[in-house]
């Protein structure tokens, strides 16, 4: 898919990851739709338009079904359309099992899945006429390992990871694609409260010996959204943490 004048749709975009992702496709000439549960700051959207595109920001609840509809609604009434969707926004609420909450599991299934599910469903109606989109949903390499203290932010993580298999089959047909990318260690806000000492130890199980950036995940959406033979896949973003095969 040519990316000049595509509308993209990235969900938890107001910072780290999923700002990369709208800055880079801006950089390839897509106009964006920033979300965030928060007010999209103005400074940001303008950022992004120094780019020459078209930027609007809306804001909602991805885990509310019908919030989600309607921000895909307004975002087709101002654009016109959404022709790729970037399922990114996610949280973690890490505790070892014995002690997790039932509210702690639900809250991340709530919004890892079923926000990605909500999102993907209203977003594809419009997909489905059109003959033509791209999906690209943030999983996580945990879902695909597992790790200590992480058992709801992994069951949701691994649910994308099945949800997105399910969905590049149901749509191929009308010319759409679904794909995963699997980030590891990536250089956020979230890592960089880390001590030194559990930064050191989580360097020493990636075999490039150091952390990813953001970019390096932006570049893989960009990848996947030009892709028209790719679908269904998970690309592991992970200086090799999790090798498959």
């Amino acid at each position: 898919m040519e990316l000049k004048g595509k509308n993209v749709f990235v969900t938890g975009s107001s910072r780290g990851i999923g700002k990369a992702i709208a800055q880079v496709f801006a950089q390839h000439g897509a106009n964006i739709i920033l979300n965030g549960r928060g007010e999209i700051p103005k400074e940001l959207i303008d950022e992004i338009e120094s780019n020459g595109v078209t930027c609007i920001g809306i804001s909602g609840d991805i885990s509310d079904y019908k919030a989600a509809g309607e921000m895909i609604e307004k975002a087709v009434e101002q654009l016109g359309s959404i022709d790729i969707l970037i399922n990114n926004a996610g949280i973690t609420n890490d505790k070892l099992l014995l002690r997790m909450s039932g509210e702690d599991f639900s809250k991340c299934i709530d919004i890892n899945l079923t926000g990605t599910f909500n999102m993907t469903q209203h977003a594809v109606k419009r997909m489905m006429k059109q003959r033509s989109g791209r999906i690209i949903n943030m999983t996580s390499v945990v879902g695909l390992m597992g790790n200590i203290g992480q058992a709801n932010y992994s069951a949701s993580k691994a649910g994308v990871v099945g949800f997105t298999k399910s969905v590049a089959r149901e749509v191929a047909a009308r010319g759409i694609t679904c794909n995963a990318i699997a980030p590891g260690f990536i250089e956020t806000e979230m890592t960089a409260v880390l001590s030194d000492e559990i930064k050191k130890k989580m360097n020493e199980q990636i075999p490039l010996k150091k952390y990813g950036q953001t970019e390096d995940v932006a570049k893989a959406a960009v990848f996947l959204a030009e892709s028209p033979y790719i679908t269904g896949q998970v690309l592991n973003i992970d200086g090799g943490l999790v090798m498959q095969g």
